[in-house]
């Protein structure tokens, strides 16, 4: 694969693509989330799984690193890259950065923002156990045959048919939700 040509695609696609658009702010509290692409041999995403602390809301979930948006934060695209720092110690000048997903809502009044980028690996990923219990790097092709196999190709299924399983892991929720638009917009790309 000629990684300088597909990454030029996955911008040109992210970038002329239209995005869900954000909601009314008094109804949501603001949180952004990178989506990250890295190279090996073939093209893959970043994800976060959080720890499986019991009372922790968030427990065991998959998700793509981020956090609230914080009166400090210039914008939902500095959160963005504050909280990937801050949850995985991936600094922003290593990050090729491509541009906003749109806006996604959760259950619990959260819009958040995705962002997306192609990381260099140049950083050492280091998270706090407490709240992260580790990362995975899931092949591109592997969510997309997914979802060509699930049928979500062209349609976006309601959020409790929206699931991609990786082997001991289930990505649902709202980074299902992410993860299906991400490659509504740039899966055709590997094809």
């Amino acid at each position: 694969m000629n990684t300088p040509s597909y990454i030029e695609k996955i911008n040109c696609a992210i970038v002329s693509a239209s995005h869900p658009p954000a909601p009314d702010p008094d109804l949501f509290k603001p949180t952004s989330v990178m989506a990250l692409f890295l190279f090996n041999r073939e093209p893959a995403l970043l994800f976060i799984q959080k720890a499986d602390r019991e009372g922790y809301a968030w427990r065991n979930q998959m998700a793509f690193p981020g956090g609230h948006v914080e009166k400090t934060d210039a914008s939902a695209r500095h959160a963005a890259f504050r909280e990937l720092y801050e949850e995985t110690g991936i600094v922003s000048d290593n990050v090729q950065y491509i541009g906003s997903l749109g806006h996604f809502q959760t259950l619990k009044n959260r819009d958040i923002q995705a962002f997306t980028g192609i990381w260099n690996r140049k950083d050492d990923i280091v998270f706090d156990t407490q709240e992260i219990s580790r990362t995975l790097e899931i092949p591109f092709d592997t969510l997309w045959q997914t979802h060509r196999k699930r049928g979500y190709t062209g349609h976006r299924p309601s959020v409790m048919e929206l699931i991609y399983p990786y082997k001991d892991v289930v990505i649902w929720g709202v980074t299902a939700q992410i993860v299906h638009h991400l490659l509504e917009v740039v899966g055709n790309i590997l094809e």
